[in-house]
């Protein structure tokens, strides 16, 4: 259905940086994209500053009712799977727009390299602004439509895929459907990809260098289920016998980090792990550890390897005395004052989008699917050296026999997925990522209330597993997810 769409619904006016700005200005008042540096200065604006894992994580089964500490209605409402009415920092409506700004600063990237001579620089910008701009679309699909379904995508909503620049203060978009929006991504990722090149990067770890885009390759090919693709760009990544070392090295080097080291390395653009990195408005780094809904004991035992198949813990370093500040550290706040005197400014965090981990876990799974067990092992027990104190491989490593025990299975199919999803959900602790998996596999939630006798629960086909439309974009006439 055609719908009319606000250009200030989809490129809101929200305090991020450079793109923005520059698309508020009205077309003949705005400065001329007409050089290469230029355009690579406005695509580094083109990833969504904004946090979705806020949200993410405590609609998960990796947040907990601690019973006391910080209560904000970001963590609270995903918590309770309600709407989150805020449009702060953390929350859907945030996200949303953030999305959406990135998206424009890609299109706006593509018109003026339309303008200029093709030439080996236009053409890895090329790349980038097409990879980023479907990396902003996949997340906004992610988040505000039903997970892919290939019996129901082409009738499921989508959202508002957008590929021209915003020059008009009115435009009309359509929400289409699930289906056709994965198709556009699917356009603009595998266009894109293999226009990147590397060596035009200053920081790669700051745009979509090759591996962070086979990396997001990775992630939307497990989504639709393609697990030979999957295979094709996570080898296009990591190589054979590469991926190991580029894993975080938690049993060995981050044992000797103090707490502050360790939320200094985690999401620095020298760890070998990070693939693509974003600095994002966020008091996530600051609050998480405190907030009411998060890593409470039983999630603790559960996601961070306490139980798992092979031995009883993992290396992962928790820090605080009891539940009520639990976390793992993984975010060091960069807080900007608004003048040199002043107490008061912005935070922000620096955000891991791809990691090397989470392509080992990707691929880990195709192979699964694809009924080819022994390479899931062996890639699984590749990260499990990475991940036990002293490790021995002898008696550590993962077998199928020690998933089908574990897990009190007759289907070694189930038990390693299983294993493979529940390793994942430790490592990705207090990331957002667990929820992308919940999804892909219908899995329901459980929250417990503390003071209730009976937990909460989100069904697979609970409408509520889709955010809502953020109001202004429904007001401007685009349909809300139904509730």
């Amino acid at each position: 259905m055609n719908k009319t769409l606000r250009y200030i619904s989809l490129c809101m006016l929200i305090i991020l940086s450079g793109c923005e700005k520059y698309l508020e200005q009205t077309p003949d008042q705005r400065s001329t994209l007409n050089t290469t540096e230029k355009i690579s200065e406005l695509l580094a604006t083109a990833y969504p500053k904004g946090d979705y894992i806020t949200f993410a994580e405590s609609i998960s089964d990796n947040a907990g009712d601690k019973g006391g500490g910080m209560v904000d209605v970001k963590n609270q409402s995903p918590y309770l799977f309600n709407d989150v009415q805020s449009k702060e920092e953390g929350s859907p409506d945030y996200y949303w727009n953030a999305c959406y700004a990135a998206i424009a600063a890609s299109n706006e990237a593509l018109h003026a390299l339309d303008l200029l001579p093709e030439e080996a620089a236009t053409a890895n910008l090329r790349g980038e602004a097409l990879v980023a701009r479907a990396y902003a679309h996949f997340m906004l699909v992610t988040f505000f439509s039903k997970a892919y379904n290939q019996a129901t995508a082409s009738s499921d909503p989508g959202i508002p895929y957008v590929t021209s620049p915003e020059h008009v203060v009115t435009a009309k978009y359509e929400r289409k459907t699930v289906q056709y929006v994965y198709e556009m991504i699917e356009k603009d990722l595998t266009e894109g990809l293999p226009l990147i090149k590397d060596s035009y990067y200053k920081i790669p770890k700051f745009h979509f260098n090759s591996i962070a885009a086979n990396a997001f390759a990775t992630r939307f090919y497990l989504f639709k289920k393609d697990y030979a693709k999957v295979l094709t760009y996570a080898n296009a990544a990591f190589p054979t016998g590469t991926i190991a070392a580029n894993l975080r090295p938690i049993n060995s080097t981050y044992l000797a980090l103090t707490y502050y080291e360790l939320q200094s390395t985690y999401t620095q653009s020298t760890e070998n792990a990070n693939l693509l990195l974003v600095e994002t408005p966020s008091y996530w780094g600051r609050n998480f550890a405190s907030y009411r809904y998060g890593l409470s004991v039983s999630v603790l035992t559960d996601a961070l390897g306490i139980k798992n198949p092979v031995r009883t813990g993992l290396a992962y370093q928790v820090y605080g005395g009891t539940e009520f500040v639990y976390n793992i550290p993984k975010f060091y706040e960069h807080f900007v004052r608004e003048d040199a005197n002043s107490q008061i400014g912005d935070a922000y965090n620096m955000v891991p989008l791809f990691t090397s981990e989470e392509v080992l876990f990707n691929q880990a799974e195709a192979y699964v699917e694809l009924g080819n067990y022994q390479e899931a092992v062996n890639l699984v027990n590749v990260f499990l050296s990475t991940r036990i104190e002293d490790y021995d491989p002898g008696s550590d490593e993962l077998t199928t026999s020690k998933a089908l025990t574990y897990y009190n299975s007759l289907d070694i199919k189930t038990a390693l997925i299983q294993t493979i999803l529940n390793f994942k959900r430790g490592e990705f602790m207090h990331e957002g990522l667990r929820w992308f998996d919940m999804l892909r596999h219908n899995i329901p939630v459980s929250h417990n209330i503390l003071g209730t006798t009976t937990p909460i629960i989100l069904g697979a086909n609970d409408p509520r597993r889709v955010f809502q439309i953020p109001q202004e974009a429904a007001q401007a006439g685009i349909e809300l997810n139904p509730r």
